[in-house]
């Protein structure tokens, strides 16, 4: 019984100090407070218990508890609890190297604390790389709408979700937005390849337009997340990188929420065969939560461009915690089981037999498209589908609280695009087993043949 008013008394103290994310101010609001959690559930105060079909923040990837991860966090810490990666420790070292092998290619990692400072440092180096090559014009940067790529001021610049810029912008200069590959509401005619094909001579045309000569790099999601799970054809994919080489214009592939095994492969760009990004971002699924940690790597001969001697051609570029010894042991042991797991076949397996399962949906009348690549899933809502319109943002609302009631945690995009916010997102974590998938596919389907 003490326990039950301890938690009470913390879920008051939560409405009276902590500010919470993406939350309206609302005092009649009960707060949730997570106290422990196993697998894919976490329990509340009252003992509750959900299923996290967000996977958090798109980052639970080998769900809540794994001990493995937490005693290597421990032991570094009593080894080693804080260096700074102005010179060096093992863990950095180590982990460093095995980004390098994983990604396929020589690349050199700057370690940072998120996905949004991975994408800053990433854009800094593409502007310093640039001058120190001799086009010192090329300071733009291309992103698509609807997508995002964090919240710090230049990847909020990016980032072109109109909903998540209000009030903030203006934004830092040279970010430029280009249509997304987003066949569903494509102004093009074809097959979904086709537009999206479409879209990517639209990127070209901009640069274009804006002079290659302006254009550091184009920034991409290899599959949009956060901005609707919006899923590419694999041409698409290769032909920006094409465009990208064609301009001397960088690619930086922001793998945050795609990387570590969600899309059933280790990164999402490796389902286009032939893909070597110039830059790879990475945080949420890196550690899987479990420490914060962002990272920047980088082919080895941009690398090579900031050794060259000169007072300021180095990256004059510094984390204070970025890289910290016990988030590089924790991403260490979570790539191991990722690896010793067989992680992505089970990811292959499990989304090919159980969660493809709720495209069953695809005949609602309420459902306009089911869009799925791995552990990643979005159904747009849409009020008929001829008219394609958006299902109201209260109705989504409303699926996604009934969701909640049932013990089950859905996303959507809310807060993005304005009138566009009517995809509901789902992504367990990737060790959830077969009896949490058809949990997941029974109450989705029952919640919305209910509305």
């Amino acid at each position: 019984m003490k326990a039950k008013v301890e938690m009470e008394h913390t879920a008051a103290d939560q409405t009276s100090h902590l500010w919470n994310a993406m939350h309206k101010y609302d005092p009649d609001a009960k707060a949730l407070v997570a106290v422990s959690g196993a697998g894919s559930w976490f329990t509340d105060g009252d003992g509750k218990q959900y299923l996290d079909g967000v996977s958090g923040l798109w980052c639970l990837n080998l769900g809540y508890g794994r001990q493995e991860i937490v005693d290597a966090a421990a032991e570094q810490m009593k080894k080693l609890s804080y260096f700074p990666l102005t010179m060096n420790h093992q863990p950095a070292i180590q982990l460093a190297n095995k980004i390098s092998s994983l990604l396929g290619a020589e690349y050199q990692t700057f370690f940072s604390n998120s996905g949004s400072e991975a994408n800053e440092t990433a854009f800094k180096i593409a502007r310093q790389y640039h001058i120190q090559t001799g086009n010192p014009g090329k300071y733009k940067f291309i992103s698509r709408y609807r997508a995002y790529h964090g919240s710090t001021m230049g990847a909020l610049s990016a980032t072109a979700q109109a909903n998540r810029r209000f009030k903030y912008d203006p934004g830092a200069p040279g970010f430029l937005h280009v249509a997304p590959p987003y066949s569903y509401r494509s102004l093009y005619s074809g097959s979904a390849e086709e537009k999206d094909l479409r879209a990517a001579d639209q990127l070209e045309e901009m640069i274009k337009w804006e002079g290659e000569e302006t254009v550091a790099a184009v920034i991409m999601e290899p599959f949009i997340s956060g901005g609707g799970v919006i899923i590419p054809s694999m041409k698409y994919i290769q032909r920006v990188s094409e465009i990208c080489r064609k301009h001397s214009v960088l690619l930086i592939m922001d793998e945050v929420v795609s990387g570590f095994g969600r899309t059933g492969k280790m990164f999402g760009f490796k389902h286009a065969a032939g893909i070597q990004p110039d830059i790879v971002t990475m945080a949420k699924g890196l550690t899987s939560g479990y420490l914060p940690l962002g990272a920047t790597s980088v082919k080895d001969e941009i690398y090579q461009v900031f050794k060259e001697d000169g007072e300021d051609n180095h990256l004059r570029h510094v984390s204070t915690y970025g890289g910290h010894p016990a988030a590089c042991a924790v991403a260490l042991k979570n790539i191991e089981i990722i690896e010793k797991e067989n992680i992505v076949d089970r990811v292959n397996d499990l989304s090919n037999s159980k969660l493809i399962e709720l495209h069953d949906l695809k005949n609602h009348e309420n459902v306009g498209e089911i869009r799925q690549v791995g552990f990643l899933l979005g159904l747009e809502m849409v009020k008929d589908k001829v008219s394609k319109e958006p299902l109201d943002e209260s109705i989504l609302n409303q699926i996604v609280s009934e969701c909640k009631q049932r013990g089950l945690i859905i996303g959507r995009n809310g807060q993005t695009v304005p009138g566009g916010n009517n995809i509901l997102i789902i992504a367990p974590p990737l060790t959830s087993t077969e009896e949490d998938l058809d949990f997941i596919v029974d109450t989705v389907s029952s919640v919305i043949h209910s509305i």
